[in-house]
């Protein structure tokens, strides 16, 4: 391979490594406007006068709590934490506004200590609780704090198959009573919620969403609001204090999440008829989402049911994901990689079922990798033995022709032809590569899979950098030692050296420095990718000694 195709390639990995740090992969972020605009509703109140308000097209009111009021009503009523726990998760309710305090999940820790709390998916604090509700009357009704008592104090399903409900009542001085119902299933994160509404006509319904986003593994990926509409990821980033995005139009769902888990709303009727706003509260990241169903009329059959929604609170497992449908499995994105990266996914996952060790099951991958390449491998290993031998050809002809290009060109192009070799197909295999590289890189540091996934030794955590503790020595910057990562650069370095070269002493020095550049680049990547990329070079010592043997 020619010193400066293989600087080339050295290059464009660095390049692609660096424009992904900067832009932190939100290749599909959503612009700062409205998408679809609908026409503007009329909707009836039932007040003095039988006023008609008009809605404008997405717009919503935001409304100004009386907070010392909610307080007061609530502590008047001695508000509780009502707990529901299942095989999967332990969540906990406030009778302030039936909303969300803690969701807890059993079978994830926040650290691979043994010790380690289990994951809590709420981030935020009152008055900033998920699923408060607003009803757009006039002036508009927050009941996000409001004091609804639950029917039992808590919930516990234990069976298999089981279902079972909790309700939450608003009974309102101007006798407007509200209900919501939360629907629980063992065996699967999926919650059902159903809003209730008497006592006044059908108006349309707000549903919030608030999350902070907490310590991200890498630059590299996202951690905030999104949903999914139109066939289309929208991921929202938002700079400032105040900014806000809308979208009206149809709506397939509506969460908050990271590279593992996240928090979704999937309305479940007249998916056309909805309003987002999402909105950036403070400079610590806190982000309101808004969902407001813009029909003014109640479920068919529903007994004055005017919101009927679906709730996934869990991990991004694809298969999971895949049999909710409403489109969730959309929620696990790898940025320009995602044709590569789950296909390759769905691979790890098939061989984990066998192996029960996804360090195993990327070493199959690896060898699979090598199979498929192989062929193309091997030509271009003989084609790099060709031209070393060829090298003293080669030298005679640029020293002849070396003022005339278009002569000098002709001459190469006919040796080359002569010998049956080509100089590109030495580099091709590693071009080819890099996609491949790059997709399996996505799917170890952003894969719920490989999360906290131990392998052997001190690697106990494949989408982690590869570090082996060393007790009373602290390394700096790195904490440990790198081992798998040093064995990977000491494996380029052996590769380089058994490979045939063409190049002059010069050259032939400065890619020497190759093989620590690489193990510098790889020091933070995930131990599981460096296991990768490790065996890969291993395999490739080995087909190049077949080749060498072959050839001599």
């Amino acid at each position: 391979m020619d010193w400066r195709t293989i600087l080339a390639v050295a290059l464009s990995l660095f390049v692609i490594l660096i424009f992904q740090y900067f832009l932190g992969g939100n290749v599909k972020q959503s612009p700062q406007k409205k998408i679809e605009k609908v026409s503007a509703m009329k909707v009836k109140k039932q007040a003095a006068g039988q006023e008609i308000r008009t809605y404008p097209n997405g717009g919503t009111r935001v409304s100004s709590l009386n907070r010392t009021q909610a307080e007061t009503e609530a502590a008047a009523h001695k508000a509780r934490d009502i707990s529901v726990e299942t095989d999967l998760y332990h969540v906990v309710f406030s009778e302030e506004g039936a909303t969300i305090k803690k969701f807890l999940l059993k079978q994830y820790k926040t650290t691979i200590a043994p010790k380690a709390p289990p994951v809590n998916l709420i981030k935020v604090s009152p008055p900033y609780l998920p699923l408060g509700l607003q009803i757009e009357s006039r002036p508009p009704i927050d009941l996000s704090t409001r004091f609804f008592k639950a029917d039992r104090e808590e919930l516990l399903l234990n069976k298999a198959g089981e279902k079972r409900q909790l309700s939450f009542t608003c009974n309102m001085p101007n006798g407007i009573k509200v209900t919501k119902i939360y629907t629980f299933h063992q065996g699967t994160y999926w919650i059902d919620l159903s809003v209730r509404l008497t006592g006044i006509e059908a108006l349309p319904e707000t549903l919030f969403l608030y999350n902070r986003p907490g310590k991200n593994v890498s630059r590299y990926t996202f951690s905030g609001p999104s949903y999914y509409a139109q066939k289309d990821l929208h991921r929202i980033k938002l700079k400032k204090i105040g900014e806000k995005h809308t979208y009206t139009g149809p709506v397939d769902w509506i969460g908050y999440g990271d590279n593992y888990f996240i928090t979704a709303l999937v309305p479940m009727e007249k998916k056309e008829l909805w309003n987002i706003a999402i909105e950036k509260k403070d400079d610590k990241g806190l982000a309101e989402s808004r969902l407001t169903a813009l029909s003014p009329d109640p479920i068919p059959g529903g007994r004055g049911e005017v919101l009927r929604l679906g709730l996934y609170f869990g991990p991004k497992e694809i298969d999971r994901l895949n049999r909710l449908g409403h489109h969730l499995s959309k929620a696990i994105y790898f940025g320009w990689f995602d044709p590569i990266a789950k296909p390759l996914l769905y691979v790890l996952k098939f061989f984990y079922r066998y192996t029960k060790n996804y360090g195993i099951a990327i070493i199959v991958l690896t060898v699979l990798i090598k199979i498929a390449f192989w062929p193309l491998a091997q030509k271009g290993a003989k084609s790099m033995k060709t031209m070393q031998k060829i090298q003293p050809k080669l030298s005679k002809l640029k020293e002849k022709y070396g003022d005339d290009k278009e002569k000098l060109n002709k001459e190469l192009m006919q040796l080359y032809k002569t010998y049956k070799v080509n100089p590109m197909s030495g580099c091709l295999p590693m071009l080819l590569q890099i996609p491949v590289f790059f997709g399996l890189y996505k799917v170890l540091l952003q894969s719920i899979a490989v999360r906290h996934a131990p392998f052997m030794l001190w690697i106990n955590d494949l989408s982690a950098p590869d570090r082996l503790m060393i007790p009373g020595v602290n390394i700096p910057y790195l904490g440990g030692l790198p081992v798998l990562t040093l064995l990977m650069g000491a494996s380029m370095y052996l590769q380089q050296k058994m490979s045939p070269s063409s190049l002059d002493p010069t050259q032939a020095k400065v890619m020497q420095f190759l093989p620590l550049i690489f193990t510098f680049m790889f020091i933070n990547f995930p131990s599981g990718l460096v296991l990768y990329w490790l065996v890969n070079n291993i395999l490739s010592i080995a087909q190049q000694h077949y080749v060498n043997k072959l050839t001599t």
